[in-house]
């Protein structure tokens, strides 16, 4: 009997086009640290390699399990340059497939999402079960060495956090859970695979995927580019939190006049979700988790941005907002006014990063320096150096707090008064 393949054709992944030497001056801690090279958010072979050595090498969130609750269901999801099935089997069981059939490789589903009751190729109508079994196709009676069974899909691993989908290409990652680290006990106490999305917006961004992660990371940028979300959490406040594995979290303060981050600083009538302590009602969470997600929990509602590398100046961006159902089945059940927020937010964000974009190819750009309310920015930059030095040597991520780096501000202002009166 001849084999199938029974695992995709791995393309190797190619050496490192970036050199632990060009990032040498990344891997210090962040009062020393220098930005990443400009050229890794410009350049082919570096984007090449990161879809290669890092969207295809291990875990990466793709899509909600809200939408493929029943057999059946199924969304398409991209990763690393694949497109992939996720559906739920007859079996109850969720899996993940290349959405590419075994006949002569044509692509099978095309809508992004559905319910259907087998998997059928359009071009020559070969057939395959929710479980990814080839039927037998006809006239293959006659074929020497072939067995249906040995030609069914080819699947990858997927896994569940909160509601999460994760996928992992590589087959060889570490379990979800170890994966993530940190943020699985620090949100522990929330069901938030019990939410439900209301709104989803995508955004076609000019710039590097990595520019819009660092932008996430910081509210450094926010009194000038956001006043909107200023007012309600100042730049300054909050704490960065326990973090390992793959996720960096830190929240923010809300201040005591409001309530969440909305146009009007209002919940409008929405209850703080299950699980939410007093603190947590005056607090917005924030996380990345590696490579592409963002994670922000208000007190009354999750915000997710997935994001997807295009070109090494262009990313798609699917933002989700969601709910508790109880809150959602209220007749005045009205989630605009957060909507609007941050989709005003987003729009404000992806201008800058846009600016970025243009400005770091310019030859008169040269790495900068971070300032000191950037940890979070060098927290993010410090898991790529270390992925592009691949030399198996993990930086240590010491960040300075947000209060540390006001109290500089302070101290500049006294010793400033205090030259100028000795004048």
């Amino acid at each position: 009997m001849v084999d199938a393949p029974a695992a995709p054709w791995q393309r190797p992944v190619p050496v490192s086009p970036v050199s632990a030497d060009e990032v040498a001056n990344v891997r210090v801690p962040t009062l020393e640290a220098f930005v990443l090279p400009p050229r890794v958010y410009h350049d082919q072979d570096v984007l090449d390699y990161e879809q290669d050595a890092w969207f295809a090498g291990g875990w990466v969130a793709i899509g909600r399990e809200e939408d493929v609750l029943v057999p059946g269901q199924y969304f398409l999801a991209p990763v690393a340059g694949e497109n992939m099935i996720i559906v739920r089997g007859n079996d109850g069981e969720l899996r993940a497939f290349y959405n590419v059939c075994r006949h002569r490789g044509a692509r099978m589903l095309e809508e992004a999402s559905g319910t259907l009751p087998r998997i059928q190729c359009p071009y020559h109508a070969w057939v395959y079960d929710l479980e990814g079994t080839l039927k037998q196709p006809r006239h293959t009676e006659l074929l020497v060495d072939f067995d249906p069974v040995e030609w069914g899909l080819v699947p990858a691993r997927v896994d569940v956090w909160q509601g999460i989908v994760f996928i992992d290409l590589s087959g060889e990652a570490a379990s979800l859970q170890e994966f993530l680290g940190e943020i699985v006990n620090e949100f522990a106490r929330f069901d938030l695979g019990a939410l439900r999305r209301v709104r989803r917006i995508d955004y076609d961004v000019k710039a590097n995927w990595k520019a819009l992660v660092e932008n996430f990371q910081e509210c450094y940028h926010c009194p000038g580019v956001h006043p909107q979300l200023n007012r309600i959490t100042p730049y300054n406040s909050g704490q960065y939190l326990p973090s390992d594995g793959a996720s960096m979290n830190s929240f923010m303060d809300v201040l005591p006049q409001f309530e969440t981050l909305s146009m009007t600083g209002e919940a409008d009538g929405r209850e703080p979700m299950p699980g939410m302590t007093e603190e947590d009602h005056k607090r917005i969470y924030y996380s990345v988790v590696w490579p592409n997600m963002l994670y922000s929990l208000h007190p009354d509602y999750l915000m997710l941005h997935f994001i997807t590398p295009l070109e090494p100046g262009r990313t798609h961006v699917r933002c989700e907002w969601y709910f508790e159902p109880r809150e959602i089945e209220k007749p005045d059940f009205n989630p605009a006014e957060a909507i609007e927020f941050w989709d005003l937010t987003n729009r404000q964000d992806w201008w800058v990063c846009e600016l970025q974009q243009q400005g770091t190819r310019s030859r008169a750009f040269t790495q900068g320096r971070y300032s000191s309310m950037e940890s979070s920015v060098h927290g993010f930059d410090l898991m790529v150096a270390d992925r592009y030095a691949a030399d198996g040597v993990v930086t240590p991520q010491r960040r300075v707090s947000k209060q540390d780096s006001t109290q500089g501000v302070v101290d500049r202002a006294k010793r400033v008064a205090q030259d100028r009166a000795a004048d």
